[in-house]
């Protein structure tokens, strides 16, 4: 009879020990690493059976998750190891069988200078209202930046924080802020519910993890306009099409004014890519939009498609397009020419600044 328990802390180990971001484990497959964005099969462990992920997945998730899994299919959840090491999970079945990836939440919160992040995102951090998104795809350290955000306010500002997660990633310590850490399911039924609670609570700023749906965003979007610093993400690519994803969940009669409340609230939008270092691990490369007149103005009139080109030609304010911040990398030898154009969202463009 295997101890579940017990595989399950030594590969928390060998996750800690070698560096890794991410466990997966999966039905004839060894337990996987991923280590510096590259998948790494843990040989000397043998291949998961389906009573393995099974009693591994059911080992770290609660009798409440347990029932969500098997009535929904999937289950967001956090796992903590020791109360030394967190992870943020998402079991599922595919064919099946069960399966779940864990992302390796670290216990310390990194400085912007640590990360590798622009020094503007301090600007943000000082605001006493609006609304600022951190986006790009999943798992390229978009929680990570917000945790660092929040962190900042926490050390500089006394002001009331709250932040509604699904799941609780990273666990703040409290310096001059007060901060509640609020999760969906254990804490509050919804973002939405989460979200409406805010304005009862006296909160000054507000972190939700991700906007999921367009009661969350315009309750966001309200709550950034009147006298909150509101600070969320999404799964976008980059800041134009971010304010596009906003202004199409909802329906057309109501674009008009969602695109007028959001020209209003709008700080910013940092999109982020964490790309293979030349020298091991992983380091950021950025698009930073920084709401001005001009931005106000294009989002009112439903120029969105000309954005692009006002960060590029803003880069004295502080600005930065994804091809400028990729070239820079390549420049400093951080990162390789195949690596730059992987990542450019627009090859071309790249060309011409290298």
């Amino acid at each position: 009879m295997i101890d579940y328990k017990k595989e399950l802390n030594d590969l928390v180990l060998i996750v800690a020990k070698e560096g890794a971001s991410d466990l997966h484990l999966a039905v004839g497959r060894h337990p996987t690493l991923r280590i510096s964005g590259a998948l790494v099969p843990l040989i000397k462990k043998p291949l998961l059976t389906p009573e393995d992920t099974k009693g591994l997945v059911l080992s770290m998730i609660s009798d409440e998750d347990k029932e969500l899994l098997m009535r929904d299919k999937d289950v967001d959840f956090s796992f903590s190891f020791e109360d030394k090491v967190r992870f943020r999970g998402n079991a599922f079945f595919q064919r099946g069988f069960l399966g779940v990836a864990l992302r390796l939440i670290p216990a310390n919160i990194k400085s912007f200078a640590e990360l590798g992040l622009p020094d503007e995102l301090n600007d943000f951090t000082r605001k006493e209202q609006g609304f600022f998104l951190v986006v790009g795809p999943v798992g390229h350290g978009k929680s990570t930046t917000l945790a660092a955000m929040i962190d900042r306010i926490n050390h500089e500002r006394a002001e009331h924080i709250i932040t509604v997660e699904d799941p609780i990633e990273y666990i703040f310590t409290q310096d001059k802020s007060i901060i509640d850490q609020r999760e969906v399911r254990s804490d509050t039924h919804d973002f939405k519910t989460a979200l409406r609670s805010m304005f009862r609570q006296d909160i000054n700023v507000g972190m939700i993890g991700e906007m999921r749906d367009r009661e969350t965003i315009s309750t966001a979007v309200t709550a950034a306009e009147t006298g909150h610093l509101i600070l969320s993400s999404l799964h976008t690519n980059n800041a134009s099409q971010t304010i596009d994803r906003i202004i199409d969940s909802f329906p057309s009669d109501q674009q008009g004014q969602i695109s007028l409340q959001l020209s209003g609230a709008l700080l910013g939008i940092f999109s982020q890519r964490l790309i293979p270092r030349v020298s091991g691990g992983l380091i950021p490369a950025y698009e930073l939009l920084i709401s001005n007149n001009a931005v106000r103005n294009l989002i009112r009139e439903n120029r969105t498609h000309e954005i692009d080109m006002v960060i590029e030609t803003g880069f004295e304010e502080g600005m930065m397009s994804l091809n400028r911040s990729l070239a820079s990398l390549l420049r400093q030898g951080e990162i390789t020419t195949e690596s730059a154009y992987a990542y450019s969202l627009n090859p071309n463009g790249l060309e011409g600044l290298m």
